[in-house]
């Protein structure tokens, strides 16, 4: 069976307006908004590359001010989250799935800073707003392409922790592979880390050694053991095709550039009446020809 070209469907940011009431900025309309990020991984992760891209483009724009921090531990998030909204920076952006409650706490303490977080919960006024990225409809189609390649019936799975951003996007994988393949099965496995490449090679290379012909890169460090072993993979977040060209069926993929570019220009978002909860979505798969 064979899947060409690129499915494509545009869509999707949704700005699910909350009551609440935006604090007075006083920020002039030709002045850059000063942003920070903070992120407890590297850039380069799939996850937090795509934030980091969009606010470096941006800042190429002329709208923003950007400056961000990585590899910030859980226990110094809330440390670093105060020092940026004591220097003035208007919006703080980053991940917060590891420390709800203390970042909601700086958020209170900080009410004439903006943050934008993304989160398992629901936002907060007068400041504290939140994202996501919802790709489990293209997820759902990867599993399809997915199910239909796989000879052996076996697909393996490796993610990185079992929380409800994750399993949404493995259960809609494992949707679409069994609406094109109803006997096929699978292994899964969770890191207990966001970032381990070497671990998730690891964790491969053992469903590969079971019969697995199909694997679901939900981490880095999967698709580099499918390559050794002439196994396809199934990418997540970010567009790998062309770093494993011969391996890469599809990948479920998400671009923060949407929220940037609508939410940005329109500070101080007087008009959003903040806080926000953005919902963030491109629909492509990109699909290597087969």
């Amino acid at each position: 069976m064979k899947f060409l070209g690129l499915i494509t469907r545009r869509a999707a940011i949704a700005a699910v307006l909350s009551v609440g009431a935006l604090t007075s900025t006083s920020v002039a309309a030709a002045e850059k908004l000063k942003v920070a990020a903070i992120y407890t991984l590297p850039v380069e992760q799939q996850w937090v590359s795509r934030i980091h891209k969009a606010l470096n483009a941006a800042q190429d724009r002329g709208e923003i001010e950007y400056l961000y921090s990585e590899n910030v531990a859980n226990n110094d998030y809330e440390r670093v989250m105060r020092e940026y909204a004591e220097q003035g920076q208007q919006l703080i952006v980053g991940e917060v799935f590891g420390l709800e409650r203390a970042a909601r706490k700086v958020a209170k303490d900080y009410q004439e800073t903006a943050f934008l977080m993304g989160s398992s919960f629901t936002p907060v006024a007068p400041n504290f707003s939140v994202f996501d990225n919802w790709i489990h409809e293209p997820s759902y189609l990867s599993g399809i392409v997915a199910g239909a390649m796989s000879e052996n019936n076996l697909i393996g799975m490796v993610g990185g922790y079992a929380i409800p951003e994750v399993n949404r996007l493995m259960n809609a994988f494992m949707d679409g592979a069994r609406e094109a393949n109803p006997d096929v099965k699978f292994m899964v496995n969770f890191l207990d880390s966001w970032y381990d490449p070497p671990k998730a090679k690891e964790s491969a290379f053992a469903m590969m050694d079971a019969g697995a012909d199909i694997m679901y890169a939900e981490r880095f460090g999967v698709s580099d053991a499918a390559v050794e072993r002439g196994v396809k993979a199934i990418g997540n977040v970010i567009d790998t095709a062309a770093d494993y060209p011969d391996t890469i069926l599809a990948s479920a993929l998400w671009h923060m550039r949407q929220p940037s570019t609508k939410l940005l220009p329109m500070w101080p978002w007087a008009a959003l009446k903040l806080p926000i909860m953005v919902s963030t979505a491109l629909w492509p798969m990109a699909v290597d020809r087969l």
